[in-house]
């Protein structure tokens, strides 16, 4: 990659400049005239430029970014995909409005497509082999912008080719336990095709439940009351609402893992060693296709068998039946179902995309701010929503620094990602290729992936010393919509936490995997922020936006139904924006360490009351862990302390740089490669997957609850106490990241 050479070569140039910046600033002798910088340099956050930015980032620019970005489907890899690399790079070395640089690369992945030759089928074969009845091979064509040649028919991307054919049954959201659930009801699965939901698991995990128990082949379908509130009939759904379509069908990648599927933990560079695609673990290992609730309805409604219970009922109108097999009175009696999937894998070329603009005084650190490009079919709200805002934001800034008005204190980087949603593809090959000068350099990454799935209120996602310099951008700027309250204010109306130390505050969520920021949290450790406008959960229990992944996310349906006048977006623009120039301009970096203790004691106290007494009896105690926690919290509060003495003064540059590393680096103390090895990627210790329902340290509670699945095995509840034991270590670690540099 191109990028990292360039930035070598400014951060080699600019080091000089960078120093002598930092010594004039601060040796100067009183009443002498500093020298006059090539442009505005502020050694601390300017508020004038902050109220600048804010007030240049224009919503019209950003909808008519959206138009053109989602005019057209952009599949990862596809040429509409590469033609948007090409616009980003125009964007960017624009002479008006561009950064410093601007480059592309191009990684070789294994990406997964629908056969053109041999279409994806699902029918009802009955019993002298004639079909009954076909599922849609295409979504319905309701605005002239789904019957493209670019659109991608639905498929499950990874799924393995095949043609399975058996009995139908209801497997409801396809987790284990739902099969679990059929076998105590006296259902033989062996040999059955299992329609299940989307919800409650991951997309690949239900082809992987369903071969556990021989299941031949898996549906997935969207039902009305995970989506649309109940709502299913044409006259109810988009083009006249929102809500998604019967023949609406959401596509995804199935694959388990994220990164390159062939290289994992290698950059997909040509020289880098590749994995035989056959040995790849984390693929669907059955066939399993997606299709729209409008097919689902007729499999579903003509099943025979017992009753579904009442959990797993839907709003399809008819009552859930478990089969096998279809009713006696049915048409389709003594029938069977064939899934027939000819998926593929390729070898593909997909672009990143990075610009750049230089720290005048510390060019080495690094605040990135990152979208992927890729779409399933238009992708008007995802991923094009947070792209257009990102293209806003980039121009703004770039105007400012071409006339010479604006240089950050440190370096920032713009990022286009590619193929993301075949797995996060592009950051994680990123990643990978530049992993030690990102852990050693950068001072947080920012995500804004969809950037508005409604227009209710902010929704933020990040690592807990992400939440300081959130809430105060969030403070600082009105709300869209009606009234004068506050991002901020309007944010604690809809989700709010108690919190010991501030009251109460807006809830920060926690991130998993589901966009670009994971590998940077879970594999580097770099403070890390998701940010988003959504909707009012009170008025809808929609998992997500109802026309997610589907054909039916354009830009039409943006502009009418999810953000009319683009005042959302803008926010999100005002947003990110804010927060990223004060990580970027900032003296000292506005991360609030401290905040981690809420969260280190709330685990504890989880563990305590819901693991504490059977760990007792096994004789692991977790006073280690209450002394470790009891560490973290002095050091974070005596950093605290450090950091307001220094602000009162006049600090000395060396000073600043070191709090500073402290700051950047306390992410880095929880990471532990070898704490989960059965996880591609997750070794922060405190956000790992956590598949027990305590809310406590992710290692120790799946480690726990497997030993009393076990039962009193030595083995199990050795590794009981081994999770502990790299709890504690990383908490003594960060407390000694927190504590003076001289003391070891």
């Amino acid at each position: 990659m191109q990028w990292v050479k360039l930035l070598g070569g400014l951060v080699g140039a600019a080091a000089l400049l960078g120093l002598g910046i930092i010594l004039g600033h601060f040796a100067i002798p009183k009443g002498a005239d500093p020298p006059a910088p090539s442009v505005s340099v502020s050694q601390d956050l300017d508020l004038e430029i902050l109220e600048t930015v804010m007030g240049q980032l224009d919503a019209s620019r950003i909808r008519e970014n959206l138009r053109e970005l989602s005019r057209e489907p952009h599949l990862a890899s596809s040429p509409r995909d590469e033609a948007l690399v090409q616009l980003l790079l125009q964007r960017w070395r624009d002479p008006q409005s561009g950064l410093d640089s601007a480059e592309a690369s191009a990684y070789e992945v294994l990406l997964s497509f629908p056969s053109q030759e041999q279409p994806n089928r699902v029918a009802i074969v009955g019993p002298t082999g004639n079909i009954l009845f076909s599922c849609r091979q295409s979504e319905e064509d309701l605005t002239g912008e789904q019957g493209g040649p670019d659109v991608v028919p639905p498929y499950a991307a990874y799924a393995p080719s095949g043609a399975p054919q058996g009995l139908l049954v209801y497997a409801n959201r396809g987790a284990e336990e739902d099969f679990k659930e059929l076998q105590t009801q006296g259902i033989d699965l062996n040999n059955t095709i299992a329609l299940t939901r989307y919800g409650g698991v991951g997309r690949g995990a239900k082809a992987v439940n369903a071969a556990k128990f021989k299941v031949a082949g898996v549906l997935v379908y969207t039902d009305p009351a995970d989506i649309n509130d109940g709502r299913s009939l044409p006259n109810e759904t988009f083009p006249h609402s929102w809500h998604l379509p019967p023949s609406g069908v959401e596509r995804g990648s199935y694959y388990e893992y994220f990164g390159d599927p062939l290289t994992p933990y290698l950059p997909a560079n040509p020289s880098s060693f590749r994995l035989d695609p056959d040995t790849v673990s984390g693929f669907p290992p059955i066939p399993i296709q997606p299709i729209g609730f409008q097919d689902a309805k007729v499999l579903l409604c003509n099943l025979q068998g017992t009753s579904a219970p009442d959990a797993w009922q839907g709003a399809l109108g008819c009552d859930y039946k478990l089969g096998p097999g279809f009713h006696p009175d049915s048409v389709f009696t003594g029938s069977q179902v064939n899934v027939s999937v000819y998926n593929r894998l390729e070898l593909r070329n997909s672009s990143n995309v990075l610009g750049f603009i230089r720290g005048a005084v510390e060019p080495d650190r690094y605040v990135l701010y990152g979208n992927h490009r890729d779409s399933w079919v238009h992708g008007a709200v995802d991923p094009s929503s947070g792209t257009a805002v990102l293209l806003e934001l980039s121009r703004v800034l770039g105007t400012l620094l071409k006339k010479g008005t604006w240089r950050p204190r440190r370096t920032v980087v713009f990022a286009s990602w590619g193929a993301e949603e075949f797995g996060l593809i592009g950051s994680t090959e990123f990643t990978e290729e530049f992993f030690s000068k990102l852990q050693e350099r950068t001072v947080a990454y920012i995500n804004v992936d969809i950037s508005v799935f409604a227009n209710a209120t902010l929704r933020v996602q990040g690592t807990p010393p992400v939440q300081s310099v959130v809430f105060s951008a969030a403070q600082q700027i009105p709300s869209p919509g009606p009234g004068s309250l506050s991002i901020y204010d309007n944010w604690i109306r809809y989700f709010n936490r108690s919190s010991p130390v501030y009251g109460l505050v807006p809830s920060l969520g926690s991130l998993g995997a589901g966009s670009d920021y994971a590998p940077f949290v879970h594999f580097l450790g770099i403070s890390s922020m998701d940010i988003a406008y959504t909707y009012d959960r009170s008025k809808t229990s929609a998992r997500i936006y109802p026309t997610y992944h589907t054909a039916f996310d354009t830009f039409g349906y943006v502009d009418k139904f999810v953000d009319p006048g683009f005042r959302s977006h803008q926010a999100v623009a005002q947003m990110a924006g804010s927060v990223l120039l004060r990580l970027s301009d900032s003296l000292f970096l506005p991360l609030n360490v401290s905040d981690y203790t809420e969260t280190l004691q709330s685990f504890l106290q989880a563990a305590q009351q819901y693991l504490g007494a059977l760990l007792e009896q096994h004789s692991i105690s977790l006073g280690p862990l209450v002394t470790a926690v009891e560490k973290f919290e002095e050091a974070a509060a005596a950093l605290g302390q450090h950091i307001s003495a220094l602000q009162k003064g006049t600090p000395d540059p060396l000073q600043v740089r070191m709090l500073n590393d402290q700051l950047m680096l306390l992410e880095r103390t929880f990471l532990n490669p070898r704490a989960f090895p059965e996880e591609h990627y997750y070794s922060h210790v405190l956000w790992a997957p956590r598949t027990s329902s305590v809310a406590t340290f992710p290692g120790l509670a799946n480690a726990y609850f497997r030993a009393m699945k076990a039962g009193a095995g030595n083995a199990a509840w050795a590794e009981v106490h081994r999770q502990l034991s790299i709890v504690v270590a990383a908490l003594e670690g960060a407390a000694a990241t927190l504590r003076p540099v001289v003391d070891l």
